[in-house]
C-alpha cells in the first residue's frame, strides 16, 4: 500500500494567481509559510520557517483565487507532486508542489460570503476535513454552492 498525503496550516505569502489552460480549466498557484520552534541543546529557542508550493485545480482554484490573499492562515490538505524540466541553460530543474485536494480558511472576517472554518474540496463527494479543535467552527462553504 502506497501513501501520498499532505496536511499544513500556514499563512500565505502571496495571493493566489489563477490562470487558464488552453482547455478551460481553472488553476491556481500560491505559497504558504509554515514555523516550527524547537529548543536546542543549550536550551535557547529556535525557530526555522518552510515555504510550500500550493497548486489547486478546477473549483477549488476560482475559490482560493476569490477568497484567499496574502497573510491568511489556512488549512490544506493534497498529495506531494514533483515536476521536472529542462532550463534553457540546459540545466534539468525540480519544483515539489502540494496540488490541494482540501482547503480551509482559518481567519476570521475576509470577503463576505467567506468565514472562519469555511472549506471548499476538490472532490466534493468526500468528507469535509474539519479544522482543528482549538480553531473555532463555523458555517462551512460547500463547492456546490459557490455560483460560479
Amino acid at each position: 500500500m502506497n501513501l501520498n498525503k499532505a496536511m499544513i496550516i500556514g499563512n500565505l505569502t502571496r495571493d493566489p494567481e489563477v490562470k487558464t489552460t488552453p482547455s478551460g480549466q481553472s488553476v491556481s498557484s500560491f505559497s504558504v509559510a509554515t514555523n516550527r520552534v524547537w529548543t536546542n541543546a543549550q536550551g535557547q529557542k529556535q525557530e526555522a520557517v518552510e515555504y510550500h508550493n500550493i497548486v489547486a485545480w478546477g473549483k477549488l482554484a476560482e475559490i482560493c483565487g476569490q477568497y484567499l490573499n496574502k497573510g491568511k492562515k489556512v488549512y490544506i490538505e493534497g498529495r506531494l507532486q514533483t515536476r521536472d524540466w529542462q532550463g534553457q541553460d540546459g540545466v534539468k530543474r525540480y519544483k515539489t508542489e502540494i496540488v490541494a485536494e482540501n482547503m480551509i480558511m482559518l481567519d476570521r472576517g475576509g470577503a463576505p460570503s467567506a468565514s472562519s472554518g469555511a472549506s471548499a474540496s476538490a472532490q466534493p463527494s468526500e468528507p469535509e476535513v474539519q479544522a482543528p479543535a482549538e480553531e473555532p467552527q463555523e458555517e462551512e462553504i460547500k463547492v456546490e454552492n459557490i455560483p460560479f
